[in-house]
């Protein structure tokens, strides 16, 4: 129970409404565990003599005990829904924030169907048990040990009866619960697993449609929804020999405590009344273990969740501020100077980048050109530390990029990602993103650079359009151009432009080049580098990088390589074949 112990830091902030919730608890389990002293009351004192006024006022007392534990548990109810909901909300956002930490290497580890299971599913459980663990769960412990007490104080002979069963009764709850963590965990991962193929259907369902794929699709979530079918059946199987064995050993021990005591009574050792008691007493103490019982499931399927979670907020980021980081102020007017010094990147051991070197000066304009594969994107997404590097260092004026706060060096960064990623809601708001302050001038300023302005006036509500879930209204190429806008509006001093304009017809792409060209020497001045497929879209870089199995294999403008990289030369023949050779 390590995991779900951990946990509890969340309960902190709302300490005093558990702990009221622990108080109305007490009170309760107090009210309940006089009611059978009284009971013995009404049989010794009132039935044996014939006392009636005695009856009344004692059923009367009872009456008040059952009503007062009835509000106190009203109301612990509503304190310990109120802490565990509470606890759900800053659990879930812990989550949301420790994953916006995470570089992309943490998020290729953990993949989007796995944290949305922890951050929906295991909270849940968790949450779950928190709440019950201020309701059922002390109320048993202090339930049972109250009416051990009171069974002692009431006859210590029938308190035996009680003691040999607690021993048998605990083995076999922990028997249970070290079983069923193991078992939960299988549960919640085979969900990690269901709903990955989920989401990637929804996601793809485009694709699926396109092929004819819908009888694959649905005979593979099928798999994956069988086995979870399965894993929950093998668990609750498991935990439903659990509550008739405990009803078993209380139904023995009410039998023995009868048994016994009924031959105490009729020797005159015992009164009925006391044997009523005792008989209630004993329910009272093995009725909570019966509860806990109940409780081993979602004990153990809170502790396999609770590890998970913390799976998550135990990772620590690969990509992490060094202390005495500075912000990074450009000191260029004309951008950012960046130097790829003997950089190597490795994934997963497997080298992507080896040795590259090469210098990209304020507002030039570097190309990275090569075969799918080569290491293209990866090289972009070492500059604002997406990743970090292997070996060598990645600096932007003259300042390796680890020693820069993360929010500094990136908020200089315009990035359109190779697969743009749009948000729900209107589009003047997705292309604003990076500078929710932005006005409208400088929204229609951003879109008219990267050749958006004109579809987006085509659309029903122009700026105003609401986006659907991950632009499914719009085409590639007007996503394309709503992301370099969104780029473009936060003034960077380093545009970072991942094969960004590969779902571009040419004629919009020459315009969104010239109109870049313009902007970038006018009124933005930036350092520029471009991802590209195809060779009209780098020609007239200043500088070209061309990467063949992550090294550097060519480097100069278009002319300089069309004489000396056979490469560079082969990549152009292939795409352009006999055309001039500048456009």
């Amino acid at each position: 129970m390590r995991s779900l112990l951990r946990m509890y830091r969340f309960v902190r902030p709302y300490r005093w409404a558990a702990l009221g919730a622990l108080a109305l608890l007490l009170g309760m389990v107090g009210a309940d565990l006089l009611i059978p002293r009284l009971t013995q009351r009404i049989i010794d004192v009132g039935i044996a003599r014939g006392d009636l006024r005695t009856v009344g006022l004692t059923a009367a007392a009872m009456i008040g005990l059952a009503v007062l534990s009835t509000l106190f548990a009203i109301a612990n109810t509503v304190l310990s829904v109120r802490v565990g909901q509470s606890f759900a909300h800053d659990v879930r956002n812990a989550l949301m924030g420790k994953v916006q930490t995470f570089s992309f290497a943490d998020l290729d580890k953990f993949r989007t169907g796995q944290l949305i299971v922890r951050s929906t599913s295991d909270v849940g459980m968790v949450e779950m048990v928190v709440a019950m663990s201020l309701r059922i769960l002390t109320r048993a412990p202090v339930w049972m040990v109250g009416s051990v007490v009171l069974l002692v104080l009431t006859s210590p002979r029938l308190a035996w009866i009680l003691v040999g069963f607690i021993p048998v009764i605990a083995v076999i709850m922990a028997i249970f619960l070290s079983r069923g963590r193991s078992m939960f965990t299988a549960v919640q991962g085979q969900l990690d697993r269901l709903n990955t193929v989920l989401q990637e259907n929804l996601a793809g369902v485009r694709v699926v449609k396109a092929f004819v794929r819908e009888e694959h699709e649905a005979r593979r979530f099928d798999r994956e929804n069988e086995a979870l079918m399965r894993r929950q059946i093998g668990v609750m199987t498991f935990f439903a020999v659990l509550a008739p064995t405990m009803t078993l050993l209380v139904n023995l021990g009410v039998v023995g405590v009868i048994g016994l005591g009924g031959w105490a009574a009729i020797g005159g050792e015992l009164t009925v009344g006391q044997v009523v008691a005792s008989v209630n007493y004993l329910t009272y103490a093995l009725f909570p273990m019966m509860l806990i019982a109940g409780m081993m499931g979602p004990l153990s399927a809170a502790e396999a969740s609770a590890s998970r979670i913390l799976e998550v907020l135990d990772a620590e980021p690969s990509v992490r501020e060094r202390p005495g980081a500075k912000a990074w102020k450009p000191s260029s007017s004309r951008g950012a100077r960046v130097a790829f010094e003997d950089v190597w990147f490795s994934y997963n051991g497997e080298p992507v980048l080896r040795g590259v070197s090469f210098v990209a000066e304020p507002g030039e304009t570097v190309a990275i050109l090569g075969a799918t594969g080569s290491g293209k994107s990866t090289l972009l997404h070492l500059i604002p530390r997406f990743y970090d590097v292997t070996a060598g260092r990645v600096a932007v004026d003259g300042v390796d990029v680890r020693d820069y706060t993360l929010a500094s060096l990136r908020q200089g960064i315009g990035i359109a990602l190779q697969e743009p990623v749009l948000f729900t809601g209107t589009v003047r708001d997705n292309i604003r993103y990076g500078r929710p302050e932005a006005g409208d001038e400088e929204v229609v300023a951003a879109a008219q650079a990267a050749q958006a302005h004109e579809f987006i006036l085509e659309l029903p509500r122009g700026y105003a359009t609401v986006v659907g879930e991950r632009g499914v209204n719009l085409s590639g190429g007007q996503r394309q151009r709503i992301a370099i806008a969104r780029a473009l509006l936060v003034r960077p001093r380093l545009l970072l432009l991942d094969d960004s304009t590969s779902s571009l017809d040419i004629e919009t792409e020459v315009k969104l080049q010239d109109a870049l060209d313009r902007l970038l020497a006018r009124d933005m001045p930036a350092t520029r580098f471009v991802v590209a497929q195809r060779v009209s879209t780098v020609m007239l870089a200043d500088k070209i990088v061309v990467l063949d199995e992550g090294r550097v294999a060519a480097l100069g403008t278009h002319d300089e390589l069309m004489e000396r990289s056979p490469i560079y030369q082969e990549i152009y023949a292939s795409q352009l074949g006999g055309e001039a050779r500048v456009p």
